[in-house]
């Protein structure tokens, strides 16, 4: 799969992006950079196809990615899988707000479709 570095290493990268994963569950929307949201929302897309397979595997691999958060893995295993049963993807959308005021960077907010 072919991946945006971010401008960081490996671990800070991945780090990160669960990170900005677990706050887009327990959320539902969060503010980013487009970058970002764009390599978020891939992420994303991943746990609701493991909430949708439903098995102790696909459960073990979204806790691995989310490091252990049960409260996210069980909103998205109970929660999202039932709202996007009949969806074959597209799970969020990205509104583009403004640039940041310090490096001109296009921030977005990044949600989930209802």
């Amino acid at each position: 799969m072919a991946y945006r570095k971010l401008g960081r290493n490996n671990k800070h990268r991945r780090s990160m992006l669960s990170t900005l994963t677990k706050q887009l569950i327990q959320n539902e929307s969060i503010t980013t950079t487009e970058t970002r949201a764009k390599e978020v929302r891939k992420y994303f897309d991943k746990m609701v196809s493991y909430g949708k397979k439903n098995t102790l595997v696909s459960r073990r691999c979204a806790l691995a990615f989310l490091n252990n958060d049960e409260a996210c893995v069980n909103k998205v295993f109970n929660d999202f899988t039932k709202r996007y049963a009949s969806r074959n993807g597209g799970y969020t959308r990205i509104i583009k707000t403004a640039e940041r005021r310090g490096d001109n960077s296009l921030m977005v907010i990044l949600e989930l479709v209802k």
